[in-house]
């Protein structure tokens, strides 16, 4: 028993491990409570149920990060709210992406919540790798971080300036990969991501991969070349890796559950781009302010980012009501 608590009581980078179990915890009753409960059977999700699920889900977040906020101290709850909502709008632009890649592999509407979920248990391992690294390479070498404000600003002049690059799945050298050494099948089975059936070249009963697995492969490979921007980002307004991770993981559970109201209206949303550069130049600058003059008060960061953010969203739906408006008369 002692040994139990020695271990619990433990620190891994920079809080105890009763810490990590704990969030780990409860991210896994959510999932299981979401996949077993409300989504025992595949049904296709409306946008009422995407927003009323999503709404759970940001509540959950907003309670959590209320718990760091009393537990830590204000600074730790206001750097856990400024990363949470920049992970949640640099997330959008994913949300265009996998609704290209279901389009693609022709994934009923039906079948893409389970595929969303089952996603978010890579991502767990994924980001927690990319953050573990980013971490430890923050730690040995503290100039890092000026790499990852050049990266960020970079990043945010290059869409100002040229716009992001238009993604071809059927191009993707990955799925290319795939098919040339993988048995895959033509047609889907269901809700499942392998099925055993006869080799039409050898006659023998064999394991193909079917288009749902593939869908769910681009789907996380996508979030990967996100996670490029969001997790340097995110290590820009606080080196804590506790911090990192949870406001990445809250945020990509709610926008798992939000992603079938926004993907009805992804084209709303043209202009937050731009206004997610801005944010990305800001958070890059402020490594450097931070270094020269001095630590920014937490509180205009998320200011800031949440101004930013707002605006960009209104904009966006102002901009497009009034584009629609022109075209129909």
């Amino acid at each position: 028993m002692e040994l139990l608590a020695d271990f619990l009581t433990s620190d891994f980078l920079g809080k105890a491990v009763w810490l990590w179990l704990a969030f780990l915890v409860v991210v896994g009753a959510l999932l299981a409570f979401d996949l077993g409960v409300l989504h025992k059977s595949d049904k296709e999700l409306g946008i009422a149920e995407s927003l009323t699920l999503s709404a759970f889900y940001i509540a959950v977040a907003i309670l959590f990060g209320v718990w760091l906020w009393w537990s830590m101290g204000p600074t730790a709850g206001i750097e856990y709210f400024t990363g949470y909502a920049l992970e949640k709008a640099l997330s959008i632009d994913n949300v265009f992406v996998i609704s290209l890649i279901f389009g693609y592999f022709a994934i009923p509407a039906k079948y893409q919540y389970r595929a969303l979920l089952w996603g978010i248990i890579a991502v767990l391992v994924l980001r927690g790798i990319m953050i573990g690294v980013g971490a430890a390479l923050v730690q040995q070498y503290e100039w890092v971080l000026y790499i990852f404000g050049v990266f960020l600003i970079g990043t945010g002049i290059k869409i100002l300036v040229i716009g992001e690059s238009e993604s071809d799945v059927s191009k993707n050298p990955i799925v290319r990969f795939l098919s040339r050494r993988m048995n895959v099948s033509t047609e889907l089975h269901g809700s499942h991501f392998f099925v055993r059936k006869v080799d039409p070249a050898t006659g023998k009963l064999v394991r193909f991969a079917t288009p749902l697995f593939l869908a769910l492969v681009m789907i996380n490979i996508a979030d990967l070349v996100f996670a490029v921007d969001s997790v340097p980002a995110i290590f820009a307004i606080t080196t804590d890796t506790y911090i990192v991770y949870t406001a990445n993981i809250m945020a990509i559970l709610g926008l798992r559950a939000l992603y079938f109201a926004l993907a009805a209206m992804v084209h709303r949303f043209e202009y937050l781009k731009y206004a997610l550069a801005i944010v990305l130049v800001f958070i890059g600058a402020k490594i450097f302010w931070n270094q020269i003059v001095g630590k920014l008060d937490p509180a205009i960061s998320l200011g800031v980012t949440l101004s930013i953010i707002a605006l960009g969203v209104l904009f966006s739906l102002w901009k497009t009501r009034t584009a629609s408006r022109h075209g129909a008369s």
